[in-house]
């Protein structure tokens, strides 16, 4: 007996709804693409408990980096689009590193599903203490009198980073030489002893090196200065306003994982990001709560990635 087409899409949609019904049976995996103690492991952190009891299943932070969080992003990719292995997306993931790199694995237009934006985060620009620069106008006048002698350390080739510093040295008319690394981590701890000299990295990361005068901040990214940093004006004023863009930090999945499965994980997100302990905690960092839609997150993945298209074109930026 050939069923008709109505019937058809009947028994698949009963088919999705007792899915979604019985999702989630057992553990699910966030996947972090850089190593632990960086920005994105403690977003991710801070959501994964709460996360777990509003689905009543254990979600399981999980760490897989290298080539500046493309080896993470690619396992999510091709993982099967059940629900039970999510990633945390991130500028690096999504647009910086597909931008710069054509051999990465994964189409960062095809082969995701996006679930929702959780936060923005400002950047802040960064130098060891000794660097011989206490503001902006005097750090770019070092750089000049001596291209090349200084080096910024990156969480790696093709990370937002290394794209936006990339941009910085095109539109300064500066050199400066890149150290890439496993991670915002190990690349936020090379600049705080010392082997390096510069860092541009997530607030809530830097922010506790900077309190202690570990790291001296020169320009933020972000839409005004930070109420911590009053006297550190943003790449906006500084005459960079491509530069001043927010970081975001977010979850997908997969492609082809059903809606109801997406709508179910994206709900639950928001019950979370609602909480107040949740909310605090994040907004503790200096991250901002965004908590959209799956269709105005894919949205955002997809404008980052041209802009970042834009940017390698721009500054002439080849894969080495």
């Amino acid at each position: 007996m050939v069923l008709g087409v109505a019937a058809t899409l009947l028994i698949a949609l009963i088919g999705a709804n007792a899915l979604a019904q019985s999702y989630p049976s057992k553990p699910i995996r966030l996947q972090v693409p850089f190593v632990s103690g960086g920005t994105p492991d403690i977003i991710a952190r801070a959501v994964a408990g709460p996360l777990a009891l509003v689905l009543g299943q254990p979600v399981n932070v999980e760490y897989r980096p290298g080539n500046g969080g493309a080896v993470g992003a690619n396992d999510t990719a091709k993982s099967a689009p059940d629900g039970y292995s999510l990633g945390l997306a991130t500028v690096s993931t999504t647009a910086a590193n597909p931008a710069f790199n054509p051999k990465v694995l994964y189409d960062a237009l095809t082969d995701f599903t996006a679930i929702i934006n959780i936060a923005v985060v400002p950047k802040v620009f960064a130098v060891h203490p000794s660097f011989p620069a206490k503001d902006h106008v005097d750090f770019v006048e070092a750089l000049k009198k001596s291209p090349g002698k200084y080096t910024f350390a990156s969480p790696g080739s093709g990370s937002e980073e290394h794209l936006r510093m990339a941009l910085y040295q095109a539109l300064t008319g500066t050199v400066i030489n890149h150290n890439a690394y496993r991670g915002a981590a190990p690349a936020l701890m090379e600049v705080v002893s010392g082997r390096a000299h510069m860092v541009l990295d997530s607030w809530p990361s830097a922010a506790e090196f900077i309190e202690v005068m570990r790291l001296r901040p020169i320009l933020v990214a972000a839409p005004r200065r930070l109420p911590n940093l009053p006297q550190v004006p943003t790449f906006q004023e500084a005459g960079l306003e491509s530069l001043n863009r927010l970081a975001y930090y977010g979850i997908y999945a997969p492609q082809g994982l059903p809606k109801e499965i997406v709508e179910k994980i994206n709900t639950a997100m928001r019950k979370v990001l609602q909480d107040p302990v949740v909310k605090k905690k994040i907004e503790d960092t200096g991250a901002m709560i965004v908590g959209n839609t799956p269709q105005q997150f894919a949205d955002q993945m997809k404008a980052e990635l041209q802009i970042y298209k834009n940017v390698v074109e721009s500054a002439k930026l080849k894969l080495q």
